[in-house]
Formats: structure tokens, C-alpha cells, sequence
């Protein structure tokens, strides 16, 4: 058994989670501390974290690192999220942390946040199975932003930001001045355009039955049944409206006493009650489920997960690459020979194990490649690479960090154009060699691969590759004619021997 502690450095709020994580129990929570401190408007307002704010947390997280001594903590992960994020001074503020508390923070994307905070819903397991069989949203309220994730058929199939978190519409309705009464009215105005626009890019003939709900204030209520439901952590939509009523009736200091909450977090609450009421409007979703898991779950989840500690019942694999499909389909990719590509590419990959000395995780970044290979053609059939590379880093894909986004959209970008070498790039990016080499890799076999099926015809019923020494020889099962492709194999070729000093040939193999 291991005792580990997960730490989540969030916009409002210092929280660790301490478990106990065994192959036999699974995991068991042993202890919750949280400190409210207001990270994210300095941050939001000025850009940066001021100077109290990071004494403060200094502080708090020296009083954790005791707590972890106390239950004998064998290892910790910590992230800061949005507000460290958004800062400037991110760099200094985290190497001060290091130095006076010895506590290391590593800071998440917006989409490996968002997909921790999926993964910690997803650990509740048959209920979570359960739920997303009809259509379902996520709507993950945070102070800076709000992720609205999608599933249909069990899968999860689209994701967007909306920089509309309760913090900020806090501080854009100080800053108006508007009184308590104006609230409704002024946010429900400032989200309305963003919620309409997801819902023609993304809902279309839809049906969405039910909204899961993460957030730190609706949803300590939802679990303390106070909407009159019988099962905790479910209410159905005309309750919800009927608790926004009573917002609107009561005082603050009438419903810090209902909640039994804090009176700065009674505004908070009604921004993130005033969204979620938006959001069933729009989406016409008929029950809410808040199961109160936290950032610092899904953490847990993950190092329990990747440790081998606790097998996963749901495959986030096929999430991330569901995300991909729809994104390819957004920008009018072709299915069918994505598909063909992604066949091809991770044949040669699997054969070039012992060479290539590339993780399992890397051949999940070839595959989603392979499937985003063309969306730039949306944009410019001339300029195919350049518009795919843009699309892709503008676009989130929920599961990747930044910097592995980065890799698909240079594999991408470079099956295209003419390979750029590091002394050149370095000049424009921050990729370090490691991962310049890795993007090298994998675009050398995205080359071949595209010049396998460079006609666009799918000719091939059957792809095999074999490396024996220097020779990879790919056989090809087809009684088409391939003169094309071996005609265009030839510059994909000459790089990946470049890359492997492995020559690769075509072999074709005719059926009878």
C-alpha cells in the first residue's frame, strides 16, 4: 500500500487530498485539507501574482508538506492550473516555491487539467458508465474558464473553452458595478453568444439528456441534498430552477446560513448556478449529476493509474482519438483515408520498435496524425501544411499538453513541406532536442506512410512490415496498379532512411 497526496493549487482555493492506494483496495481517501486563497484575480486583473499572494501559499503549502510527514506520504504530484498559467511571472514564482517550501509544481494545460477532472469522474465507475449511455454534457465550471465536453454513444466527442469562469464574471461584474439583482440578466448576455455558437458547431440533431457537473460550489449542495432528490449528488432541472429562486428571494447573509457557507462564496455560487441554468436551457438536459469529485482525484486517479496500481475501466485511448475523428470531420477530412493512414503508420511503427527506442504514448500522437493529416486543405490546398499546423494549435484536444499538441501539428505540418532542421527551428521555437527528434521520427513514418497510399485510392487490402538489418521491406497485398505509389514512396523514403538510416521498400504481393 502507498500513501500519496494530491495538491491542487487552483484559482481560489489550496487543497490536498492525502490516499491510501492499493492494488487490493484501490484507492481510499484518508483526509481533504483545503485554504481559500484568491489566486486568480490578481492574476486575471494585472497578469501577474503578487507578492503576498505567493508569501501566503509559501506558507499554507509549508503547513502541507507537514501534514505529509504526519501520514508518512511516500510521493506527492502537485499542478497549478489557470492562475498560475495566466501569469508572467509563473517561472519565478514557481522556482520561489521550490526554494522555501521544497514543493515542486508542475503547471497543466487547459486540456490535461480538464481531462484529470474527466478522469476523476470517470473513477466512479458504473455510474459514470451508466450516465453517458444517452447524450451527455460535462460542464466543468472553473475560476477562469469553463470546459463544456460532449459525449454521444459512450464516447467523448467534442470539447471547448469558455473563458467564462466564475471568477472572472465576478470581477467583469465589479467592475461594472452591477448590484446582486443585475446579475442574471448581465451574465446570462455575456454567455449566450458562446453557448449558441457551441451549440450549432456541436449539438446540431444532438439529443442531451444530462449535464455532470464540476465546479466547488453547486456541487457541495447537490451532495448534501439540498434539492430535495432522494439519491445524493442528482437533481433534475425544475428543481435547479426552483433553487435559483430562492437566491433570487434570499439575502446573502440569509443564504450563508441556508448553505452553510461562507459569505464570499455565496457570489460564486450564483455565477456558477446562473451558467448551469444557461446551459440546461440551451441544451435541454433533464437531470444534473454532481458526483463532488476534485482535481485532486483525478490526480490520484492518474498516478494510481499509470503506476499499474488500479486498472482503468474506461479507455481515455479511444476518447482522445474520438476527439481527433471529430475535429478531422469538422474541417472535412477524409475518413476513410485517415483510416488507411493510420493502418499504414502504425504497422511501420510497431515493426520499427527496436530502432526508433519511441513509448506508447508517442504511437498515440502518430495516430491522431494520421487522422488530422489534411484538415488545412479547409483553408488552402497550397498552403496544406502551414493551415493544418494552425488548425491543430488552435484547436484543443482534450488529454494532450500543449507541447505534445505541438509535436502532431509539426508531424502534420512537415508531411507536407520541406523538413526544417533544428539550428533553424530553434530559432523560432522552444522544442527541445528530445522532443525535435521525437517530431523528426514520427514525421519520417508518416511520410512513408502517406506515400503508400499517395493516390488517395485505399488500394491496399493488406499492409506488412519487416526490418531485417538495415532494410525495412513493406509488402503490400493489391492486384492494383502502383506505379504512383512507388513512384511518390521515393521522397518519403529518403527521409525516414535519413532519419533511421533504415531503407524502406515496397513489395507487392498480388492475389490470385
Amino acid at each position: 500500500m502507498k500513501t500519496f497526496a494530491a495538491i491542487d493549487v487552483g484559482s481560489f482555493e489550496l487543497s490536498m487530498k492525502i490516499f491510501e492506494i492499493s492494488a487490493k483496495d484501490g484507492m481510499k481517501e484518508v483526509d481533504h485539507i483545503r485554504h481559500r486563497i484568491d489566486l486568480g484575480t490578481g492574476t486575471y486583473a494585472v497578469g501577474k501574482m503578487a507578492n503576498d499572494k505567493v508569501d501566503e501559499l509559501c506558507h499554507y503549502l509549508n503547513e502541507y508538506t507537514k501534514i505529509m510527514k504526519s501520514y508518512k506520504v511516500s510521493e506527492y504530484k502537485a499542478y497549478g492550473t489557470s492562475a498560475i498559467r495566466e501569469s508572467e511571472n509563473a517561472i519565478i514564482v514557481l522556482d520561489q516555491i521550490r526554494q522555501r517550501t521544497g514543493i515542486d509544481i508542475e503547471v497543466l494545460s487547459n486540456s490535461e487539467q480538464r481531462f484529470l477532472d474527466y478522469k476523476s469522474i470517470a473513477f466512479m465507475g458504473e455510474d459514470f458508465n451508466k450516465f453517458i449511455e444517452k447524450g451527455t454534457v460535462i460542464a466543468d465550471i472553473g475560476g477562469g474558464s469553463i470546459q463544456i465536453s460532449l459525449f454521444d454513444k459512450d464516447a467523448l466527442v467534442a470539447t471547448q473553452n469558455l473563458r467564462l469562469g466564475v471568477l472572472r464574471l465576478r470581477d467583469y461584474m465589479n467592475q461594472l458595478g452591477a448590484g446582486r439583482g443585475q446579475y442574471e440578466a448581465l451574465i446570462e448576455e455575456l454567455v449566450n453568444a458562446q453557448l449558441s455558437v457551441f451549440k450549432k458547431l456541436y449539438l446540431k440533431e444532438r439529443e442531451i439528456n444530462n449535464i455532470i457537473i464540476v465546479d466547488d460550489y453547486i456541487s457541495t449542495l447537490v451532495q448534501k441534498r439540498l434539492f430535495s432528490e432522494r439519491v445524493s449528488g442528482y437533481v433534475n432541472a425544475k428543481n435547479f430552477e426552483q433553487f435559483l429562486e430562492v437566491f433570487r428571494e434570499k439575502t446573502v447573509q440569509e443564504l450563508t446560513k441556508l448553505f452553510d457557507m461562507p459569505e464570499e462564496n455565496i457570489t460564486l455560487l450564483y455565477i456558477s448556478s446562473i451558467l448551469l441554468k444557461r446551459m440546461i436551457e440551451v441544451m435541454n438536459a433533464e437531470l444534473l449529476w454532481a458526483p463532488g469529485v476534485t482535481l485532486c482525484d483525478g490526480i490520484a486517479y492518474e498516478y494510481a493509474q499509470n503506476n499499474k496500481i488500479v486498472l482503468p475501466e474506461h479507455d481515455f485511448e479511444q476518447d482522445i482519438i474520438a476527439c481527433a475523428r471529430n475535429i478531422s470531420k469538422r474541417y472535412m477530412g477524409s475518413r476513410k483515408r485517415g483510416e488507411t493512414l493510420e493502418k499504414i503508420a502504425l504497422t511501420v511503427f510497431d515493426s520499427m520498435k527496436k530502432v526508433h527506442g519511441l513509448e506508447k504514448r508517442d504511437r498515440l500522437l502518430l495516430r491522431i496524425a494520421t487522422l488530422l493529416h489534411d484538415c488545412g486543405k479547409y483553408i488552402s490546398m497550397v498552403n496544406l501544411g502551414e493551415c493544418s499546423y494552425s488548425i491543430i494549435m488552435a484547436t484543443e484536444i482534450i488529454g494532450l499538453s500543449h507541447e505534445e499538441r505541438e509535436i502532431v501539428a509539426n508531424v502534420v505540418k512537415y508531411n507536407h513541406s520541406e523538413f526544417v532542421y533544428y539550428t533553424e527551428m530553434g530559432k523560432e521555437s522552444e522544442l527541445s532536442r528530445e522532443i525535435y527528434l521525437k517530431m523528426a521520427k514520427l514525421t519520417a513514418i508518416l511520410r512513408v506512410a502517406n506515400g503508400l497510399d499517395r493516390s488517395h485510392k485505399q488500394k491496399f487490402k493488406d499492409v506488412k512490415a519487416v526490418l531485417k538489418d538495415d532494410v525495412l521491406t513493406i509488402t503490400v497485398d493489391t492486384n492494383d496498379d502502383i506505379t504512383l505509389e512507388k513512384g511518390m514512396f521515393s521522397g518519403g523514403a529518403e527521409f525516414f532512411e535519413e532519419v533511421y538510416s533504415v531503407r524502406p521498400m515496397i513489395k507487392q504481393r498480388r492475389s490470385l
